[in-house]
């Protein structure tokens, strides 16, 4: 598959702050500098960042919202992530978390070659990568795992969109089938509650509700991006025990990021404007790229 990509892989001049670029089966990639940021783009879209002065900064903000999970699980070993990207994410929770297992699925293997050169990707006993297709991944295995988190785009007519076979009712259940009795499910949707993409946040949202008892979102504040959060669990939690258990996982030395408990002040429990008149996603009727484009459901 590797050499397959190489040849695949089409190299072109590089322009101002580009340090590599090349066009692989999958994304047009290029590798940038700008502002003190080292930044991965595909296609149009600026997929992953990191600081040059201090690699472990630099991050996109959304992706600090993929640790809200311990609010539902305090004993997270085993995590999957659909998508690499530069590998931020993974990097984060391998540094906070050195005791939990992180497997991570990407269907590019250039993705994986860059995110070594560039980014400070490395794999380990306790980071893995699979270069497959997400959810035939799932498919072809019965691991089971107590977080899983999808942060993979494609670029389509109205730019980046979730890929069509991972945003609906059967992905999902296939997901929470490959979940621990506490697993928690996180995805990253680009778009907002009320306003620009709101009409794919909506009908995630509502697609994950016919499949999960609990859903959460959390609007990130720097960026259009939404983390919605599924769970297994039938009770909805009480706001304070959540502040309660937040303090404690970082009194405790559980959690470290910085910042964690501001974080949980995002949360909404309630559903976005609009979600009860968005379609459930199924694989006979899973709109994606027109919904990314609209304003809302």
């Amino acid at each position: 598959m590797a050499l397959l990509a190489a040849a695949l892989a089409m190299h072109h001049p590089a322009r101002a702050g580009e340090i590599y670029q090349a066009t692989s089966a999958y994304h047009h990639i290029r590798v940038v500098e700008d502002g003190g940021y080292r930044l991965l783009c595909f296609d149009d879209a600026t997929e992953s960042r990191i600081s040059l002065q201090d690699p472990w900064r630099g991050h996109f903000e959304y992706t600090e919202y993929f640790h809200m999970p311990w609010l539902w699980n305090t004993n997270l070993s085993r995590v999957l992530m659909i998508g690499l990207g530069g590998g931020s994410a993974q990097r984060a929770f391998e540094h906070y978390y050195p005791n939990v297992t992180i497997d991570t699925v990407e269907l590019d293997p250039l993705v994986l070659r860059i995110a070594r050169n560039f980014f400070e990707f490395e794999e380990s006993e306790h980071q893995r990568v699979f270069i497959e297709d997400g959810r035939l991944f799932l498919r072809r295995n019965a691991r089971r795992y107590d977080l899983i988190i999808l942060d993979a785009y494609v670029q389509g007519r109205y730019g980046s969109s979730i890929p069509q076979h991972l945003a609906t009712k059967e992905f999902f259940e296939l997901v929470r089938d490959h979940l621990t009795t506490n697993g928690i499910f996180a995805d990253n949707v680009i778009g907002t509650l009320n306003d620009w993409h709101a009409g794919i946040v909506g009908a995630t949202y509502r697609t994950l509700k016919t499949v999960f008892p609990q859903v959460y979102l959390f609007q990130a504040k720097s960026s259009m991006n939404v983390v919605i959060q599924a769970t297994r669990a039938t009770v909805l939690p009480d706001m304070n025990g959540l502040r309660q258990r937040a303090a404690l996982l970082a009194q405790t030395g559980r959690v470290t990021l910085p910042g964690f408990s501001e974080r949980l002040e995002r949360i909404r429990m309630s559903p976005p404007v609009g979600a009860a008149g968005s379609p459930i996603l199924t694989d006979d009727y899973a709109p994606v790229e027109g919904l990314s484009g609209t304003g809302g459901p």
